[in-house]
């Protein structure tokens, strides 16, 4: 079972600096990163303009449950296109839905807007399946929400691999790409 967290903060404050802990985390792991700080952006809309000068794979962040109650944490590539209502077929699960924000905080410890795959490292012990989107490995760096959503750290794609290893979660692949495509098995 998780830890006690506390209340769900406002995610408007940022004055909480939970990127602290993360960077912290990465640095005792020998991973390097950097981080630009932004604008708070809600929607991979928002990020477009703002995300231009930084380099990498960009990605969108879904915090879902199945209908057994599963946990499952989707980083997709941002232009991926993801059928929500064919999304479990995709990845073998049962129909999934979104999450409210209590879970959200109670699991990943991270409020709406700011879902990221650095928050695994608060899913201890794991518990939560994370599906990785393929096309996020062909760029040599992935960026990504520092668990608060005016900032974006970017981190070599090995490196983020051996964070999400050193949180106890196997990244499950997951070509979104080819299962879009008409006439594509789901």
């Amino acid at each position: 079972m998780s830890f006690a967290r506390g209340p769900m903060p406002d995610p408007q404050d940022f004055s909480r600096q939970p990127e602290r802990a993360l960077f912290a985390r990465l640095n005792e792991l020998g991973l390097a990163f950097t981080n630009v700080e932004h604008a708070p952006t809600h929607t991979v809309a928002d990020s477009r303009a703002i995300k231009t000068g930084i380099e990498g794979g960009h990605t969108k962040n879904l915090f879902m449950k199945d209908k057994k109650g599963n946990l499952v944490l989707i980083s997709a590539w941002a232009d991926s296109e993801l059928a929500l209502n064919q999304l479990h077929k995709q990845i073998g699960a049962q129909r999934l839905s979104f999450t409210n924000a209590d879970l959200l905080w109670e699991a990943l410890a991270v409020t709406p807007g700011s879902v990221t795959g650095f928050a695994l490292m608060h899913d201890d012990p794991p518990r939560i399946r994370f599906i990785l989107d393929a096309k996020l490995l062909a760029f040599e760096s992935l960026n990504f929400h520092p668990l608060r959503n005016d900032m974006t750290t970017s981190i070599a794609r090995e490196d983020f691999l051996a964070f999400a290893i050193a949180t106890g979660h196997d990244p499950e692949t997951v070509d979104f790409t080819a299962l879009a495509q008409p006439g594509a098995q789901h």
